[in-house]
Protein backbone atom coordinates (compact mmCIF):
# COMPACT_ATOMS: atom_id res chain seq x y z
CA UNK A 1 0.00 0.00 0.00
CA UNK A 2 1.34 3.30 -0.70
CA UNK A 3 0.90 6.35 1.73
CA UNK A 4 2.50 9.54 3.17
CA UNK A 5 5.12 10.13 6.34
CA UNK A 6 2.90 11.94 8.79
CA UNK A 7 4.62 12.10 11.54
CA UNK A 8 7.78 10.53 13.34
CA UNK A 9 9.18 11.12 16.22
CA UNK A 10 13.36 10.06 16.63
CA UNK A 11 13.56 10.62 20.29
CA UNK A 12 10.53 8.29 21.52
CA UNK A 13 10.82 6.02 18.13
CA UNK A 14 7.30 5.85 16.62
CA UNK A 15 5.85 7.92 13.81
CA UNK A 16 2.48 7.92 11.79
CA UNK A 17 2.26 6.85 7.87
CA UNK A 18 -1.27 8.47 6.15
CA UNK A 19 -2.75 5.17 3.73
CA UNK A 20 -4.17 5.98 0.71
CA UNK A 21 -7.23 3.92 2.07
CA UNK A 22 -7.37 6.97 4.81
CA UNK A 23 -6.23 5.03 7.59
CA UNK A 24 -3.29 6.12 9.45
CA UNK A 25 -0.91 3.44 10.50
CA UNK A 26 2.01 3.30 13.01
CA UNK A 27 5.30 2.83 12.41
CA UNK A 28 8.98 2.50 14.21
CA UNK A 29 12.62 2.84 12.65
CA UNK A 30 12.58 -1.02 12.87
CA UNK A 31 9.87 -1.24 10.42
CA UNK A 32 12.21 0.25 7.08
CA UNK A 33 13.35 -1.91 5.03
CA UNK A 34 16.74 0.40 4.89
CA UNK A 35 17.64 2.76 6.84
CA UNK A 36 16.77 6.63 5.64
CA UNK A 37 16.31 10.19 7.11
CA UNK A 38 12.08 10.69 7.55
CA UNK A 39 11.08 13.77 6.75
CA UNK A 40 6.86 14.55 6.85
CA UNK A 41 5.22 14.47 3.33
CA UNK A 42 7.39 11.63 2.04
CA UNK A 43 5.70 8.90 -0.47
CA UNK A 44 6.52 5.12 0.82
CA UNK A 45 4.39 1.97 0.09
CA UNK A 46 4.29 -0.10 3.31
CA UNK A 47 2.89 -3.60 4.26
CA UNK A 48 -0.41 -2.77 6.51
CA UNK A 49 -1.04 -4.73 9.64
CA UNK A 50 -3.80 -4.13 11.62
CA UNK A 51 -2.76 -0.33 12.16
CA UNK A 52 1.19 -0.91 11.76
CA UNK A 53 3.10 -0.26 9.14
CA UNK A 54 6.06 -2.94 7.72
CA UNK A 55 8.45 -3.15 5.30
CA UNK A 56 8.35 0.67 4.28
CA UNK A 57 10.68 1.80 1.62
CA UNK A 58 10.13 4.91 -0.15
CA UNK A 59 8.55 6.04 -3.35
CA UNK A 60 9.94 9.55 -3.83
CA UNK A 61 11.48 12.11 -1.60
CA UNK A 62 9.82 15.14 -0.46
CA UNK A 63 10.70 18.09 -2.89
CA UNK A 64 14.15 19.98 -2.25
CA UNK A 65 13.62 22.89 0.18
CA UNK A 66 14.99 26.45 -0.88
CA UNK A 67 18.44 26.19 1.08
CA UNK A 68 19.49 22.04 -0.11
CA UNK A 69 18.16 19.20 -1.18
CA UNK A 70 15.66 17.02 0.25
CA UNK A 71 17.92 14.61 1.77
CA UNK A 72 19.81 17.61 3.86
CA UNK A 73 16.15 18.75 5.06
CA UNK A 74 15.24 15.45 6.32
CA UNK A 75 18.55 15.09 8.14
CA UNK A 76 18.15 18.26 10.08
CA UNK A 77 14.53 17.31 10.93
CA UNK A 78 15.79 14.20 12.60
CA UNK A 79 18.77 15.90 14.11
CA UNK A 80 16.13 18.62 15.99
CA UNK A 81 13.72 15.34 16.66
CA UNK A 82 16.56 13.45 18.33
CA UNK A 83 17.55 16.21 20.43
CA UNK A 84 16.40 15.01 24.79
CA UNK A 85 13.30 16.93 24.83
CA UNK A 86 12.69 19.37 27.94
CA UNK A 87 9.52 19.83 30.26
CA UNK A 88 8.47 22.55 27.63
CA UNK A 89 8.84 21.04 24.42
CA UNK A 90 6.90 18.36 25.73
CA UNK A 91 3.95 20.89 26.48
CA UNK A 92 4.59 22.66 22.87
CA UNK A 93 4.47 19.21 21.15
CA UNK A 94 1.64 17.88 22.87
CA UNK A 95 -0.45 21.21 21.95
CA UNK A 96 1.23 21.16 18.34
CA UNK A 97 1.85 18.38 16.61
CA UNK A 98 0.14 15.66 18.91
CA UNK A 99 -2.70 17.88 19.69
CA UNK A 100 -5.37 15.07 18.14
CA UNK A 101 -2.97 11.99 18.52
CA UNK A 102 -5.03 9.15 20.28
CA UNK A 103 -2.88 6.16 19.24
CA UNK A 104 0.38 6.40 20.47
CA UNK A 105 2.06 6.25 24.07
CA UNK A 106 2.89 8.46 26.72
CA UNK A 107 5.84 8.31 28.74
CA UNK A 108 5.39 9.64 32.53
CA UNK A 109 7.18 12.45 31.63
CA UNK A 110 5.48 14.00 28.87
CA UNK A 111 2.47 13.70 30.93
CA UNK A 112 2.89 15.43 33.40
CA UNK A 113 5.48 17.99 31.53
CA UNK A 114 1.79 19.24 30.00
CA UNK A 115 -0.35 19.29 33.41
CA UNK A 116 2.71 21.16 35.06
CA UNK A 117 3.01 24.00 32.34
CA UNK A 118 -1.29 23.78 31.61
CA UNK A 119 -1.77 24.74 35.22
CA UNK A 120 1.30 27.29 35.33
CA UNK A 121 -0.03 29.19 32.13
CA UNK A 122 -3.59 28.79 33.49
CA UNK A 123 -2.41 30.28 37.03
CA UNK A 124 -0.50 32.92 35.12
CA UNK A 125 -3.74 33.99 33.27
CA UNK A 126 -6.24 33.71 36.22
CA UNK A 127 -4.13 36.00 38.21
CA UNK A 128 -3.63 38.53 34.83
CA UNK A 129 -7.36 38.64 34.72
CA UNK A 130 -7.84 39.66 38.55
CA UNK A 131 -5.74 42.37 37.92
CA UNK A 132 -7.68 43.54 34.56
CA UNK A 133 -10.80 43.33 36.25
CA UNK A 134 -9.66 45.10 39.11
CA UNK A 135 -7.93 47.86 36.88
CA UNK A 136 -11.26 47.91 34.94
CA UNK A 137 -13.10 48.18 37.83
CA UNK A 138 -11.22 50.22 39.76
CA UNK A 139 -9.00 48.72 42.68
CA UNK A 140 -11.17 50.77 45.60
CA UNK A 141 -14.57 49.46 44.91
CA UNK A 142 -12.87 45.40 43.96
CA UNK A 143 -14.30 43.39 40.68
CA UNK A 144 -17.22 44.18 39.15
CA UNK A 145 -16.36 42.47 35.78
CA UNK A 146 -15.06 39.22 34.61
CA UNK A 147 -13.94 40.28 31.32
CA UNK A 148 -10.38 39.92 32.42
CA UNK A 149 -10.99 36.06 32.84
CA UNK A 150 -11.38 35.82 29.09
CA UNK A 151 -7.64 34.77 28.26
CA UNK A 152 -8.22 32.13 30.70
CA UNK A 153 -11.31 30.38 29.52
CA UNK A 154 -9.64 30.26 25.95
CA UNK A 155 -6.84 29.02 27.39
CA UNK A 156 -8.95 25.82 29.15
CA UNK A 157 -10.78 25.45 25.81
CA UNK A 158 -7.59 25.41 23.59
CA UNK A 159 -6.48 22.64 25.56
CA UNK A 160 -9.15 20.50 26.28
CA UNK A 161 -8.46 18.40 23.18
CA UNK A 162 -4.76 18.37 23.71
CA UNK A 163 -5.04 17.38 27.68
CA UNK A 164 -7.30 14.42 26.72
CA UNK A 165 -5.23 13.08 24.26
CA UNK A 166 -2.11 13.39 26.22
CA UNK A 167 -4.55 11.20 29.24
CA UNK A 168 -5.54 8.57 26.25
CA UNK A 169 -1.21 7.99 25.16
CA UNK A 170 -0.20 8.01 28.77
CA UNK A 171 -2.93 4.88 29.38
CA UNK A 172 -2.04 3.30 26.22
CA UNK A 173 1.82 3.79 27.31
CA UNK A 174 0.94 1.66 30.62
CA UNK A 175 -0.98 -0.66 28.31
CA UNK A 176 -4.58 0.24 28.79
CA UNK A 177 -7.63 1.31 26.69
CA UNK A 178 -7.95 4.81 25.98
CA UNK A 179 -11.60 4.73 26.93
CA UNK A 180 -10.54 4.62 30.53
CA UNK A 181 -9.83 8.11 29.99
CA UNK A 182 -13.59 8.56 31.33
CA UNK A 183 -12.89 7.86 34.85
CA UNK A 184 -10.77 10.91 34.75
CA UNK A 185 -13.58 13.03 34.13
CA UNK A 186 -15.91 11.37 36.79
CA UNK A 187 -16.81 13.45 40.02
CA UNK A 188 -15.83 10.66 42.34
CA UNK A 189 -12.83 8.94 41.14
CA UNK A 190 -11.30 11.46 38.60
CA UNK A 191 -8.52 12.87 40.57
CA UNK A 192 -7.49 9.40 42.14
CA UNK A 193 -7.66 7.87 38.06
CA UNK A 194 -5.51 11.11 37.02
CA UNK A 195 -2.66 10.56 39.87
CA UNK A 196 -2.70 6.27 39.31
CA UNK A 197 -2.83 7.31 35.43
CA UNK A 198 0.10 9.48 35.70
CA UNK A 199 2.41 7.55 37.98
CA UNK A 200 2.02 4.04 36.88
CA UNK A 201 5.36 2.97 35.24
CA UNK A 202 5.80 2.56 31.24
CA UNK A 203 4.48 -0.99 29.97
CA UNK A 204 7.68 -2.84 29.33
CA UNK A 205 8.98 -2.72 25.62
CA UNK A 206 6.37 -2.52 22.57
CA UNK A 207 2.80 -2.83 22.90
CA UNK A 208 -0.16 -2.63 20.95
CA UNK A 209 0.32 0.62 20.46
CA UNK A 210 3.68 1.24 19.81
CA UNK A 211 7.38 0.66 21.28
CA UNK A 212 8.25 2.11 24.52
CA UNK A 213 9.10 5.95 24.76
CA UNK A 214 12.77 6.57 24.30
CA UNK A 215 14.58 7.62 27.41
CA UNK A 216 12.24 5.00 29.89
CA UNK A 217 13.42 3.49 33.10
CA UNK A 218 11.19 1.30 34.23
Amino acid sequence: MRGAVFHYDEDHDYGYINGVDGKRYIFSRGDLIKDMPLARGMLVEFTPDDGTAHDIVVVRSPAPSPNGSPQQHSRATENRSSKSMGLWAYFLRAVGDDYRNFTGRASRKEFWAFFLWFYVLFGALFGFGILLNLAISGFDDGPTTSIGHIPALLFVLVAILPSIAVVVRRLHDIGLTGWLVLLCYTPAFGAVAFLVFGLLPSQFGENRWGPMPAGVTV
